[in-house]
């Protein structure tokens, strides 16, 4: 008997793992995900920048560093980058030590290095360009990565969404027609992601009118919907 009780709980419990459908509906169904993408060329740039310091002391290289920074951001403030585009996205302080001798010999510090790097958004990709030269003018010599998006996607976005359900209707279509039954009305829409993993350079090229060259491409933009629609004999 009591194993009997055993066996009815676990079952029990297996059910209750089995994920019920996100929408139910009394009525037949068919539930169809539809993907809906846009590109555009971005309107704003994003890039890191810094300057790395090296000193006897920690101390010392703090303040070199800080001297060095002030510089970068004064260029930055120059270029028309607002103070509200800047943000410090790391510091760190490390020491240096000298190649040693031997396996056996013990690491000996000879010196401390400073990074500090800030995080800059720039307005109109056409600026990118300039910016990165009065930047490596002003002292940066840490550079870090460039990227380009679109300041308000959300038009974009929706231009998706619509695509996304035009998408999901056609594959509706496709298997009702395989299925032998007809398309019913539009139960239920659901929207599982929009966005996309960041922008998405494209054949396209761009030059500014500064010494570094930029290629902002284009930025693609996606939405996946899933649609239920009835299906009637």
């Amino acid at each position: 008997m009591r194993r009997r009780a055993l066996l009815c709980l676990a079952a029990s419990a297996a059910l209750a793992a089995v994920p019920a459908p996100a929408l139910a509906y009394d009525t037949p169904s068919i539930r169809v995900a539809g993907t809906g993408e846009v590109s555009a060329a971005p309107d704003t740039g994003h890039l890191s920048a810094g300057v790395v310091s090296e000193a006897a002391s920690a101390a010392e290289a703090v303040r070199a560093n800080g001297a060095a920074m002030e510089r970068v951001l004064a260029a930055l403030e120059a270029a028309g980058i607002a103070k509200k585009d800047v943000q410090t996205s790391g510091f760190s302080v490390w020491p240096v030590y000298a190649e040693s001798a031997g396996a056996a010999a013990q690491p000996r510090i000879t010196g401390y290095r400073v990074s500090n790097q800030v995080s800059v958004r720039v307005a109109g990709v056409e600026k990118v360009g300039g910016v990165l030269d009065q930047l490596v003018a002003s002292g940066a010599n840490e550079m870090g990565g460039v990227s380009f998006s679109i300041g308000d996607p959300e038009p974009l976005l929706d231009e998706a969404r619509k695509r996304a359900l035009a998408d999901a209707r056609r594959k509706a279509e496709i298997y009702a027609a395989s299925a032998g039954v007809r398309l019913g009305r539009l139960l239920g829409i659901e929207e599982t992601g929009a966005g996309g993993p960041g922008p998405l350079p494209r054949a396209a090229r761009m030059e500014a009118s500064a010494a570094v060259p930029i290629a902002p491409g284009e930025v693609d933009l996606s939405v996946t919907t899933i649609a239920t629609y009835a299906i009637e004999p």
